[in-house]
């Protein structure tokens, strides 16, 4: 059976593509809410869960050991567009530890952000790590590998102390195992597992409530949420879709894009996790997808209501500037 049809493009009056894709929507208990497709499917969830993957930095006393600020805390749940700020915070971080750049094991590539490539670029300079969309959730990595008293070096191997404080936090807030099976490499070089669509949406159900979770996890969870609604700019960039959500809900919500058309959010005040997958891996209508979702289940006001359909309803226009046509939210969406 088909995934259903989440979204659909249009140009003039015409249907001319339609994205099909699988959400979950479960609440802290673990009770299903919304599904659409195959929820039980193993999706790989990839950035989408760095605020999860960010757990240990809080947990194991790294934060507070090095002084890690509000802001460097959002930027290690970040896929960030490689902006000067961005990449200044993640060499605050590391500076810190009394490290640099060149300890960061994620690969350098240029900035996500079409501006600030064009200006690095323009400077002559050529991109490091620093400029890696994942470089400040890799010095979280190395707080968390220094304050473990641990060499940071090879911190990206499943059997670093690093990566087994990351799978075991993981693996406790969605219920599923992470084994060797359904391992892979994310881009970033850290080890990536494939989990159920529905054991990710409970994951960020736990992770915004914090119900089912020990004190200490719960007040972590709350700890990074704070951060990010907090710094919403760090964890995304000028014009992303986070960003702009995050800025307009503020506490209210917290999304995170993944790649290959994952979405992941909490819904604290509902107590609600959601979890979504594109089957194409597009990100565009991950993006129309989530917010759907959003204005589905959140009340809104009247400002953040129109930030939210602005981003349900994207347009588009040909490269004269003339409307074209859009992305829309399909009829499953309800």
């Amino acid at each position: 059976m088909d995934d259903p049809v989440l979204v659909e493009v249009t140009r003039g009056a015409l249907v001319e593509s339609r994205h099909r894709g699988t959400v979950a929507v479960v609440d802290a208990d673990g009770g299903l809410v919304l599904a659409l497709g195959d929820v039980e499917q193993r999706v790989f969830p990839r950035s989408a869960v760095k605020a999860i993957q960010a757990l240990p930095l809080v947990e194991t006393g790294a934060a507070d050991r090095y002084g890690i600020t509000e802001e460097e805390i959002a930027l290690a749940c970040a896929s960030h567009s490689g902006e000067p700020r961005h990449a200044e915070t993640a060499a605050r971080m590391l500076t810190k530890l009394g490290r640099d750049f060149a300890c960061l094991e994620c690969g350098a590539h240029w900035p996500m952000g079409a501006e600030a490539s064009q200006a690095l670029a323009r400077s002559g300079a050529t991109p490091t790590a620093l400029h890696n969309n994942c470089s400040g959730k890799h010095a979280g990595f190395i707080c968390v590998a220094c304050a473990l008293d641990v060499d940071p070096s090879g911190y990206v191997e499943p059997a670093h102390a690093v990566q087994r404080e990351v799978r075991a936090a993981m693996e406790a807030l969605t219920g599923a195992a992470h084994g060797e099976d359904v391992r892979g490499t994310d881009g970033c070089s850290i080890p990536t597992y494939a989990v159920p669509l529905r054991a990710l949406a409970l994951a960020f159900a736990r992770f915004g409530s914090g119900r089912g979770l020990a004190p200490a996890r719960a007040a972590a969870a709350a700890r990074i949420r704070a951060a990010v609604a907090a710094h919403p700019f760090m964890v995304a960039g000028t014009g992303r879709f986070d960003t702009l959500l995050m800025e307009a809900l503020g506490t209210r919500a917290f999304v995170k894009v993944g790649a290959e058309g994952v979405y992941c959010a909490s819904l604290p005040e509902l107590g609600l996790g959601i979890a979504l997958k594109c089957d194409d891996g597009a990100g565009r209508a991950a993006e129309v997808v989530m917010a759907a979702l959003t204005a589905r289940f959140l009340p809104l006001s009247g400002e953040e209501g129109a930030v939210v359909e602005s981003l349900a309803r994207p347009q588009l226009n040909n490269w004269n500037g003339r409307h074209v046509g859009g992305l829309r939210p399909a009829a499953a969406l309800g």
